[in-house]
């Protein structure tokens, strides 16, 4: 683009002087003031990158207009020149009135272009100012908006270049949003949202979508849209914008992350009744300031989000329940009636112990009441007859088909005629074929974090099952990170959250990598219809008090040395793997190295090296052993946990030589429910855990106290397995002991917990976010230990 020109819009500014004629020099007239609006493409010279929009740089001609003609700013003539009724006669300039004329114009940000360095302005450009060289069009836009109706108020005559781009829409045209139309494509964005200008409907969702490719989700809203109380230009067509208030483009922006389509052109979802709601709460911010939204919803989508986001009704138990239901329980069945109601899927969230199997199996059992399909559970092996049994007390005039061990395949012609079927995971993946064959009206995952992983076989199996409707069941929607939550919802509600990159660019990174609060509420209120979550605090009023205790350990003598050697050699060992492969790329030696120091802190007998073979010494199990010997003493019954299974059988054979009876369980033990039955009669008073193993499925209410002989990063699982005690049918006090080796990476990595729980409390409504596992919690985790 060449250069504008402005001499055809202000006349010539040479003058000459006339002849030898008396002159009155005492006349000074005010100038009208004249400003034209051009703009100029330039490169900065300062190698800072640029979009578009900013290389167009507004450019303002500033002149004056005297009796004699128009000259410029920059015009050196002292006075001027006329004739009046056959007189010569000379006006002098007045030069107060063109300063003030150029202090007004600066005051609201303009620049002389004498002062401009960093930008390559063409020579020949008949421009005397820039509008601001730290602006983009948000700034010039509001220059259009506000700062020259103010300076047209001052006396400014304005004038504009047809073709200037930050041109404004005079007032606040009327806003539209057309959500969802009859004839929707699948791959259609599914929202229109634009203004109405002269009796045409614009559209500005091409705006907010450059707004979006261009931040190509590194940043968070409030980088986007950092001052809420601004204002921010949205470009309409090739040369005017619509200004819209921080808070009107933070709405509009959450929206269309919702529905965001990528840029090979695939919609992620479309718009329904879920992302209705997000809209809803749009139209609420343009009520809010006065701004109407004439909202079109031809499919009732809006209606349908109203409907999903409202307060289940009352429904009651099925007939035959042979359980009186508590009033969360009575809550929790009205929500995934009213999920099914709705059409959606859900999370039932509850702590452990709150009775998820017995809302589910009244759920079901009301479900099997009004359709002929079956209903499919799908859960651990560990768990698999459990659910039989529950359904023969809590339901049994429901006819119930495992499909469980090698004779299952007899009996898949009974799956039809079934109320409910009842499989496992493993199982799933092996009879995905036959599974396929049968429709299925409700499908329930328990202990639903199995399909976390959506790479995983078993996840890819759960969802091309023919069902309705779908349940999770879990205490942990989010065990580590937020990909397990989009694993969940990409089987319950397939689109909601986008696809795994949408959601890891618009939610995870920021959320985990930035601490961004403004998504992580965004994400959470996506996703709060979907999910139900009770603690037993709230609800479960009767339940005793549970207590927890910390109890750090010193490491002494040769214990203590083998720490620091396999510390300082497995520290040095990881920082020259990062080096080369980064932190993402090292996660395998990491985790064996921390395996390593955990192991020591535990036991050094679970050490693998040539160096902890002569070590015996162990903090931590000689203080297990002296304390179950006192908490026996008092009649307390006892469960402990660990992830080691061979410390597990350590501690076994210690309390074997102590002639402490006691229960074993592993995953390697085939005998699981009459080991709990044994524990739960008074057979003995201590039960031995693995935490794989005891996790899930437990009932052990008569156990009072619960001792964590070793951690691991995820809070949740620690906390399922503490409350195998502390669930409903629990009357006495319950204590949970941690042990730790102080100082030690057990200690950080009880830090490192406290920070996964925020994020998983903030999905559930209860908390905020923290950071994320990063290279600097790394040396942390590897520091020496104190004194």
């Amino acid at each position: 683009m060449t250069a504008p020109s402005f001499s055809s819009h202000l006349g010539s500014s040479s003058y000459r002087t006339p002849p030898n004629t008396w002159l009155d020099f005492n006349a000074t007239i005010v100038p009208q003031i004249y400003l034209f609006l051009d703009r100029v493409v330039i490169d900065r010279g300062d190698g800072i990158s640029t979009r578009l929009d900013e290389a167009e740089v507004p450019l303002v001609a500033l002149s004056f207009r005297y009796p004699t003609g128009v000259v410029r700013a920059s015009d050196p003539a002292e006075r001027f020149f006329f004739a009046k009724d056959g007189v010569f006669l000379a006006t002098n300039r007045d030069f107060d009135a063109e300063a003030r004329a150029r202090y007004l114009l600066e005051r609201f940000g303009a620049v002389d272009l004498q002062c401009v360095e960093h930008y390559a302005i063409p020579p020949n450009t008949d421009a005397d100012y820039l509008l601001r060289i730290d602006g983009n069009a948000h700034s010039h836009c509001a220059f259009f908006k506000s700062a020259l109706p103010e300076l047209q108020k001052l006396g400014f005559a304005v004038e504009v270049d047809p073709d200037y781009p930050y041109q404004v829409f005079k007032g606040d045209p009327p806003w539209y949003a057309v959500l969802g139309t009859k004839d929707e494509k699948p791959d259609w964005f599914g929202l229109e949202l634009g203004v109405e200008v002269e009796g045409s409907r614009v559209s500005l969702l091409p705006a907010l979508l450059s707004i979006l490719d261009r931040d190509e989700g590194t940043g968070s809203l409030p980088d986007l849209v950092d001052d809420p109380a601004r204002s921010y230009a949205l470009r309409a067509n090739e040369t005017h914008h619509v200004m819209v208030s921080g808070e009107r483009m933070r709405a509009m922006l959450r929206v269309v992350v919702e529905l965001y389509k990528d840029q090979s052109g695939r919609a992620l979802g479309g718009c329904d009744a879920r992302s209705a709601a997000t809209v809803s709460r749009m139209v609420d911010v343009f009520e809010a300031e006065g701004q109407s939204l004439d909202l079109e919803d031809p499919k009732g989508w809006r209606k349908r989000g109203g409907a999903l986001m409202a307060r289940p009704g009352e429904t009651c138990p099925p007939n035959g329940l042979r359980a009186t239901l508590r009033p969360y329980q009575q809550d929790g069945l009205a929500w995934l009636q009213h999920l099914r109601e709705c059409g959606v899927g859900g999370v039932l969230a509850d702590d452990m112990g709150l009775g998820k199997t017995l809302q589910t199996i009244a759920h079901l059992a009301k479900e099997s009441d009004r359709v002929q399909c079956p209903s499919l559970v799908v859960a651990p092996t560990s768990l698999v007859e459990n659910w039989q049994r529950e359904f023969q007390k809590f339901a049994p005039h429901k006819h119930v088909l495992l499909l469980h061990g090698v004779r299952r395949h007899d009996y898949w012609e009974d799956v039809p005629a079934a109320d409910v079927v009842v499989t496992s995971y493993p199982l799933v993946v092996r009879d995905q074929e036959r599974l396929a064959e049968y429709p299925f009206h409700i499908l329930v995952l328990d202990e639903a974090h199995a399909i976390k992983n959506a790479r995983s076989q078993v996840h890819q199996a759960v969802r091309t099952i023919d069902a309705k409707h779908r349940i999770c069941l879990t205490g942990t929607p989010v065990e580590n990170h937020l990909g397990e939550l989009w694993s969940l919802f990409d089987f319950l509600n397939k689109g909601l959250l986008g696809d795994e990159h949408q959601f890891s660019r618009w939610y995870r990174k920021p959320i985990e990598r930035d601490g961004d609060a403004e998504r992580l509420d965004g994400l959470q209120q996506l996703v709060q219809p979907y999910i139900l979550r009770r603690v037993k605090k709230d609800v479960a009023k009767e339940l005793p008090p549970k207590t927890v205790l910390a109890v750090p350990l010193e490491l002494q003598g040769k214990q203590r040395d083998l720490y620091e050697h396999i510390r300082v050699a497995a520290h040095a060992q990881v920082r020259q793997v990062i080096k080369k492969k980064g932190v993402r790329g090292s996660t395998i030696p990491i985790l064996d190295a921390l395996m390593k120091l955990r192991q020591v802190c535990c036991d050094p007998r679970l050490v693998p090296m040539q160096a902890a073979r002569f070590v015996r010494e162990s903090t931590k199990y000689a203080y297990l052993m002296q304390f179950l010997n006192a908490q026996l003493e008092q009649g307390h019954r006892i469960l402990v946990f660990s992830q080691f299974t061979q410390m597990l059988s350590l501690i076994s054979d210690g309390l074997q030589r102590a002639s402490v009876n006691h229960l074993l369980l592993t995953g390697g033990s085939r005998n699981r429910q009459s080991l709990v039955d044994a524990f739960e009669r008074g057979d003995s008073d201590v039960f031995l855990i693995s935490l794989k193993a005891g996790g899930t499925g437990l009932n052990l209410t008569s156990a009072d106290t619960v001792i964590h002989y070793d951690h691991w990063w995820n809070p949740q699982a620690q906390a399922q397995a503490s409350d195998r005690a502390y669930r409903i049918g629990q009357k006495k006090p319950v204590f949970v002991y941690n042990l730790y080796a102080a100082g030690s990476v057990e200690e950080r990595m009880l830090q490192l917990q406290r920070r996964k729980q925020y994020l998983a409390d903030s999905i559930l409504g209860t908390g905020s976010a923290g950071p994320s596992f990063d290279a600097e919690e790394l040396d942390a985790l590897f520091a020496p230990l104190p004194g």
